[in-house]
């Protein structure tokens, strides 16, 4: 089983682009420590989340230093934004190792979209990031982890080789939805090693339930 951990920004936020992000941040000195800890681990599986500066700026250079690798998935709107990543970084990712991947277009949740909103999140976003980035987009991360059959009925139709959400389960690599642990403000690197070394508990059963839920509903 993979245990697929989630970053969405390292060091400290400018301003919040949406109410709570700053939960969801992590000082720099926190980060390398979590990749020191975890990094060795091969079960263990890098992704990062829409698409800031400190991607390409901190994220970037410590995973080369530490031989590892990662999956960045890009917010198409907000390329060439000064917060965040530009075109040019996504090819130095891709020409260094990394997989660019798709978190759409604006960071809203795609569960329930009308027509217009589905096509520019779901297609659009994802022929702007080939663009951008020079090479094909073959995952998807569900922006703020919110999902139903219907999305991934339609998500399955784009030939998405996998999509990830945030239900905070381990992951077969075999499968197509794969289930991330968002690192948080709160983490720290004996959290993290807690979060990889963990036994199956009651909190793994209520998070498969709310993932059965979600998938049905």
């Amino acid at each position: 089983m993979n245990i697929n951990l989630c970053f969405h920004g390292i060091g400290t936020i400018d301003h919040e682009r949406e109410t709570g992000e700053s939960l969801y941040w992590v000082t720099e000195a926190n980060f390398l420590r979590i990749l020191d800890e975890v990094g060795g681990e091969s079960q263990v599986r890098l992704s990062f989340d829409d698409g800031n500066r400190s991607d390409s700026a901190v994220a970037l250079p410590a995973l080369q230093e530490r031989g590892l690798t990662a999956s960045f998935f890009a917010l198409a709107g907000r390329l060439d934004d000064p917060a965040s990543l530009s075109s040019a970084d996504l090819r130095e990712m891709r020409s260094v190792g990394m997989k660019i991947g798709s978190h759409g277009w604006t960071h809203i949740p795609w569960r329930g979209l009308g027509p217009r909103e589905a096509r520019r999140e779901l297609v659009d976003a994802r022929i702007a990031l080939a663009e951008a980035s020079g090479g094909d987009i073959d995952e998807a991360a569900l922006p703020l982890g919110r999902y139903d059959r219907r999305l991934l009925a339609e998500l399955r139709k784009t030939d998405y080789r996998a999509v990830y959400t945030s239900d905070r389960l381990p992951a077969r690599s075999s499968v197509w939805l794969q289930s991330r642990y968002s690192v948080t403000a709160r983490d720290t690197a004996e959290s993290i090693r807690a979060v990889v070394t963990h036994r199956p508990g009651v909190r793994d059963a209520r998070n498969l339930l709310a993932s059965a839920v979600k998938r049905i509903r």
